[in-house]
């Protein structure tokens, strides 16, 4: 993505500014891994409540800035989004999840295979977790 002027992006996907929203992005940003929203909080220092920061997360969502990355564990991490389409985006790509660490980042570069669905079936999204050991880890 680069470097990105927070305000500007958010504007352009009518997001209403503030703060909190602000230091979420810039969080995600910074980070560039998948990140739970214990994280999130402690990142930022506990500048942001709980609340606020869950708020941000579902907005983000559905604007199509970050994403809801599958997990085995069933904690929720997020990750940047590369590519926004006005959020009509197709989120379409891989995941690679540490077993030592749990550090979770998107692979955004390895392509997808399409699935043949029988006839009337149509994608919406296709979810791939690819678990191993990261290259710190190893």
């Amino acid at each position: 993505m680069g470097k990105i002027d927070t305000v500007v992006y958010l504007r352009k996907l009518g997001v209403h500014i503030t703060n909190a929203r602000k230091l979420v992005l810039l969080t995600f940003l910074q980070n560039r891994v998948a990140l739970t929203q214990g994280q999130i909080l402690r990142i930022t220092n506990d500048t942001i409540d709980r609340v606020t920061i869950y708020r941000t997360l579902d907005l983000f969502v559905c604007k199509g800035i970050i994403h809801i990355i599958p997990s085995m564990d069933n904690i929720t991490r997020y990750a940047l989004l590369r590519s926004n389409k006005d959020a009509g985006y197709y989120n379409n790509h891989l995941h690679f999840m540490c077993d030592n660490c749990g550090k979770t980042i998107c692979l955004n570069t390895i392509p997808v295979p399409m699935m043949p669905l029988p006839n009337g079936y149509s994608i919406k999204e296709t979810e791939v977790i690819v678990k191993g050991t990261c290259k710190n880890c190893n």
